[in-house]
């Protein structure tokens, strides 16, 4: 007896064994189709793959060009010379003529000290040498006197040499006057401290009123600052160049200060290489001596020294961002006329001015990659941004 479902017309066939033969007849129709399906995807030619946008960068040409050789470091200032002013004479400062920090001339009046004292001891001298001048008139005429008399041996010749004697030593004592009065008119001069160099004063050791005494404490420092010197050491290996470019007429030395434009430093001349090289740095003082009209520089103060040796003539540059480092060395992208990028090894000499001397691997008129060189590998294509003015 056969089941048919309830609203079945008579004769239908068998849906519930249908339906079951169909389900498994799909999911074996759809694997068999899907692993069809794969292979095929498997074994069709793929299509071709995107290729990556050009990288923007910015470039610039190598260039022919005369490049300074030059030896940088950092240099300090030195006073050309400094002195310490003292008093020669004992005595209360009366006066004071000039400002702490002001510039001075040589001879310039700075201090004045009490006077008095040594205008008395003046008067006592000058009084002295009357009194001993006027023994001393009274002696030679007793001397002639004499001197006649002995001839006609009125008087014995010891008396004679006893009153010629006094005259000789009166006069010693006339000689001793005038020495004292020069000496105490000395000390008048004295009085009055003057500076002795054309320089800038500093700050007033012993202030107006207090009391000084003869050479003791500096009452005040003044230094010359133009010209003045710049103190830098280098390392030795390059003393043979600078003592051979020295002797061929002396080497220029440029003074860049901190904070200041650099396209305008001091410039002067180097007038000191030490006598020895100090073993424990390796390194050679030298010292440039710079005429300082505008007065930049400053004692103590710090500098960026350049010592130009010689030039170079036709030497290949690029702008000095260019120039990578890796692991095997130093490196620049050279974009190739097809636009894109061949990784090229450089051997670098000096920089100058923003540029670095490329000694090998780079040719004239060549195209280098400046900037935007982290995204780029050799090979990659490139486009170049336009400048930003």
């Amino acid at each position: 007896m056969k089941f048919y479902p309830k609203g079945s017309p008579k004769g239908a066939p068998d849906l519930k064994g249908l339906t079951g033969s169909f389900y498994r007849l799909g999911a074996g129709t759809v694997l068999a189709a899907f692993c069809a399906a794969s292979i095929a995807a498997c074994h069709a030619k793929p299509d071709r793959l995107p290729q990556r946008p050009p990288v923007p960068v910015s470039a610039a040409y190598s260039e022919l060009r005369t490049i300074p050789v030059q030896i940088t470091a950092i240099g300090t200032g030195e006073a050309y010379s400094t002195v310490s002013v003292k008093s020669m004479v004992s005595g209360q400062i009366m006066k004071v003529f000039y400002k702490d920090g002001q510039y001075v001339r040589k001879g310039q009046l700075l201090f004045e000290i009490d006077r008095r004292p040594y205008e008395a001891a003046l008067l006592q001298a000058r009084a002295n040498m009357a009194r001993d001048k006027a023994i001393y008139q009274n002696d030679k005429r007793d001397a002639k006197r004499y001197e006649l008399l002995v001839k006609k041996d009125y008087v014995p010749r010891e008396q004679y040499d006893q009153i010629r004697s006094n005259a000789v030593a009166q006069g010693a004592v006339v000689d001793a006057d005038k020495a004292a009065i020069q000496n105490i008119m000395v000390q008048l001069d004295y009085c009055m401290i003057r500076s002795p160099i054309d320089g800038r004063t500093g700050s007033t050791q012993i202030q107006l009123g207090n009391v000084v005494k003869a050479n003791d404490v500096p009452m005040l420092t003044i230094a010359r600052v133009n010209p003045i010197y710049v103190d830098f050491s280098v390392p030795e290996r390059y003393l043979p160049e600078i003592k051979k470019y020295n002797r061929a007429g002396g080497l220029k030395v440029a003074a860049a200060i901190p904070g200041l434009p650099a396209d305008a430093p001091e410039m002067g001349r180097l007038t000191f290489i030490n006598n020895q090289v100090d073993a424990a740095t390796g390194t050679i003082l030298l010292k440039g001596t710079f005429p300082n009209a505008k007065r930049l520089l400053w004692p103590g103060q710090f500098a960026n020294v350049t010592v130009e040796l010689t030039t170079a003539p036709n030497s290949v540059i690029v702008p000095s961002q260019a120039v990578q480092n890796g692991q095997e060395g130093q490196y620049v992208f050279v974009i190739k006329p097809d636009m894109s990028v061949d990784m090229r090894p450089v051997r670098t000499g000096v920089t100058y001015d923003g540029f670095t001397v490329i000694e090998k691997g780079i040719s004239q008129r060549e195209h280098v990659v400046t900037d935007g060189q982290m995204r780029l590998v050799p090979g990659a294509k490139v486009s170049i941004k336009p400048p930003i003015h």
